[in-house]
């Protein structure tokens, strides 16, 4: 008789509600919402995980997931997600960041960068609540033009070079760093970190997180940024120096930054993170909820790639048992 496997999901298909129609005859299903003990306490019930970025999968999760042989995440970074500790328990993981004929269409991380810079230089979202004061306050709201000024890029991967191609379709200078030295792009100059953060107008985040880039924009990096220059992340907040952000954002060291994540997104009390509870009052800073891949299509294509994926493994591993 083929075994029946038991699926635990975090991930919302509403976009694409028959991807799920690949475990039928495989197992079975079971949603969970977006909480961490309740995850905690059922994951001991199951053999593959559809794992959101919303719920972190610890050492602690995993000690309790004795079942699991699959995990699948439709995205590309991976800070949610215990890897070594999967790897020592011979958990299969599965991540959409090496699965480049699916990702290569994807542009909305980059497309999000530059309405985050849009937003905060031209201060969109104060400009906004005013009108639907009965205010029409054309002057009060100005910023920089971005043709003819100096687009830093943070990283020349898959995004980076995307946005350094969105730059220069506003007219912008592009200059870019990067680790591997040998990654390059038409029209893009390569500089050092420090001539990066130095020279830019505005700097945009690119890179992965891992042990090399975790804390790389430090203190001295952003003490380094022109005082109307404006910083870009829509990578990973551990990334950057939040503290240090901060700083710079209340003592008007740089003229603005806009996030799309910050370190500690999953925490309960994310409401009185400093970054957000700073952003309230202040409009120098811009902090949206890592919408940066929510788009109907890279949503959809994503889980729909990876429910397959999960559901192949358990196919073979049936076969194989």
């Amino acid at each position: 008789m083929t075994r029946k496997f038991k699926i635990l999901n975090t991930l919302d298909f509403t976009l694409c509600p028959k991807a799920l129609d690949v475990f039928d005859g495989v197992g079975e299903v079971k949603t969970l919402p977006w909480c961490y003990d309740t995850v905690r306490s059922e994951i001991h019930m199951y053999d593959a995980y559809l794992a959101s970025t919303s719920v972190v999968l610890d050492a602690d999760m995993l000690s309790a997931a004795k079942r699991l042989l699959v995990v699948g995440s439709p995205a590309t970074g991976t800070d949610h997600l215990d890897l070594a500790t999967m790897k020592k328990m011979n958990i299969t993981c599965f991540d959409i960041s090496r699965e480049h004929s699916l990702i290569e269409s994807f542009t909305a991380t980059s497309e999000l960068a530059f309405g985050l810079l849009l937003s905060i230089n031209r201060q969109l979202v104060e400009a906004s609540q005013s009108t639907r004061q009965g205010l029409w306050e054309r002057e009060r709201f100005t910023g920089f033009q971005l043709s003819g000024k100096t687009f830093g890029c943070l990283g020349l991967g898959r995004l980076g070079t995307i946005s350094s191609k969105i730059a220069q379709g506003f007219g912008m200078r592009v200059i870019a760093h990067d680790i591997d030295k040998t990654k390059t792009s038409e029209g893009v100059g390569n500089v050092s970190l420090e001539e990066l953060f130095r020279s830019s107008d505005v700097v945009s985040i690119h890179v992965h997180l891992n042990d090399s880039t975790r804390g790389m924009v430090n203190a001295n990096l952003i003490k380094m940024m022109k005082e109307n220059a404006i910083l870009i992340n829509t990578s990973r907040g551990a990334i950057v120096d939040e503290t240090a952000l901060l700083t710079a954002l209340r003592e008007k060291n740089i003229a603005g930054a806009g996030l799309d994540i910050i370190n500690g997104e999953w925490a309960d009390t994310i409401g009185e993170h400093p970054l957000i509870a700073y952003s309230r009052d202040h409009g120098n800073l811009l902090i949206t909820p890592h919408i940066g891949g929510a788009t109907i299509e890279s949503i959809t294509d994503a889980r729909v790639f990876m429910a397959n994926k999960v559901a192949n493994f358990l196919k073979n591993a049936a076969t194989e048992n």
